[in-house]
């Protein structure tokens, strides 16, 4: 995890100098975001299919959406954003896991395949779409971002450059998307859905990387992670032992969390054969 070369950056990030204290914090950009995407699937779900005569959208999709939506909001502010930017890699560890196996799902659960359907039609948007969701192309795209950020380098420009940082959250976002689409693709008649046998065969290899990481960071007797080091002591977890529960986090209860999906396609698939 340490073998890349790194000089030193000049511009560290301010942060609090004393020990967490609890309170909620809001972040405009976050705020801002989450409500245009909001504003936008209200539109898309309303106005913009009455006007084309379109069925509509199932409540559950509707929930399923909204559901993301707050998922973003709590991961993104509040104590979670504040003990996992200045405090504790665990909690940082949590934040990443809401925002690549929780949100993505639901975002994608909730959208409508009338409502997608029309940013398709262009044949090179499509086309793209098509390489881009290929299981191998979007599991490899997505293990390789994870991977990446999670080497010591990568990992503390990300903590001491805001910017970075906001960039590589939408990183993850996207590529975890990614990865998840050809899963629960709505829109199988353009983008290939896998069938569910498929489909849990997927889900359990694209794993076998996470738990890998989530093993080398776990089982590392060194500091991997400086700007975690330096920060002050939360909840009495030394960095290594914060460190050491942020790989467990990504190693048993993300790992179980996959093998809680794979079981809903299981069951899936044995009623669709009964």
């Amino acid at each position: 995890m340490t073998l890349l070369p790194f000089a030193p950056l000049l511009d560290e990030r301010p942060r609090p100098a004393g020990p967490y204290e609890l309170a909620w914090s809001l972040h405009p950009s976050v705020l801002l975001g989450t409500g245009i995407l909001g504003a936008l699937y209200v539109y898309g779900i309303g106005p913009w299919r009455r006007a084309r005569g379109l069925p509509p959208a199932p409540a559950w999709r509707v929930a399923s959406f909204a559901l993301a939506c707050l998922i973003l909001l709590i991961s993104l502010n509040g104590p979670v954003h504040d003990l996992s930017d200045y405090y504790l890699f665990s909690v940082h560890m949590a934040q990443h896991l809401l925002l690549t196996l929780v949100f993505p799902p639901l975002f994608i659960l909730g959208l409508p395949g009338w409502l997608i359907e029309p940013l398709f039609r262009p044949a090179p948007v499509r086309r793209v779409a098509r390489v881009l969701t290929h299981p191998v192309v979007a599991a490899g795209v997505f293990t390789l971002t994870i991977a990446v950020w999670h080497l010591s380098p990568y990992y503390d420009l990300m903590m001491r450059d805001h910017d970075v940082h906001i960039i590589t959250h939408l990183l993850f976002m996207a590529t975890a998307t990614l990865m998840w689409w050809p899963v629960l693709s709505p829109v199988p008649e353009i983008l290939p859905r896998l069938g569910y046998g498929l489909g849990m065969l997927y889900l359990f290899l694209v794993g076998i990387p996470m738990q890998i990481i989530a093993a080398l960071i776990s089982l590392s007797r060194d500091d991997l992670y400086p700007w975690y080091a330096a920060a002050a002591r939360t909840w009495g977890l030394s960095p290594l032992d914060d460190q050491q529960l942020g790989g467990l986090l990504m190693w048993v209860p993300a790992n179980l969390y996959m093998f809680l999906v794979i079981g809903v396609l299981f069951y899936l698939w044995a009623q669709e054969n009964k």
